[in-house]
């Protein structure tokens, strides 16, 4: 096998030993698309040596049952448990509905303020003037670019500018 060129005809051989007095050899031939296998010693009890730790391991895996948590997998822990109904004391009861009521009267008063009702309606007109931008922005990048809504597609090159020019003079006077 000291050649560069490959011959018509490989033998391969190798000597497995797990004790000095059993030996085993693997032939293997190729004659152009032919292969052939010789043995020179039946393996029967190397080959089973080594396939029962296989087995094992592919029954293991295929058959193996879900893992539990343990016996108490199924309790419930003792935050479910409900504490010892304590007596109510009168004084933190009449301080509570006190502060209830205090609370919703300044949400109550605060919801019809003027100052809120200000506010919410300049939100609501910067949502819609950011929202006009933002339309604006896209229809002058889609006429630059030729796609979408705004494409200059099947313009001239002189219209198809005079027309991005007018996009751009119309978004800046808003």
């Amino acid at each position: 096998m000291g050649s560069s060129s490959l011959p018509s005809f490989i033998q391969m051989s190798s000597t497995y030993s797990s004790s000095p007095q059993k030996k085993f050899q693997i032939g293997i031939a190729r004659t152009n698309t032919q292969f052939s296998w010789s043995f020179s010693s039946p393996p029967s009890c190397k080959v089973l040596y080594k396939s029962v730790p296989l087995a094992a391991s592919i029954a293991i895996l295929l058959w193996s049952s879900p893992a539990h948590a343990g016996f108490m997998s199924g309790i419930s822990g003792i935050e479910s448990v409900p504490g010892p109904q304590l007596p109510p004391i009168d004084f933190l009861n009449r301080f509570n509905e006190e502060n209830q009521k205090k609370y919703a009267e300044n949400d109550a008063r605060f919801q019809s303020s003027p100052l809120l009702k200000k506010l919410l309606e300049q939100s609501k007109l910067n949502k819609e003037k950011n929202r006009k931008e933002t339309e604006d922005k896209y229809c002058i990048r889609g006429a630059e670019w030729g796609v979408g809504d705004c494409s200059a597609e099947g313009m001239s090159p002189e219209e198809r500018e005079q027309f991005i020019a007018m996009l751009k003079q119309k978004a800046e006077q808003k």
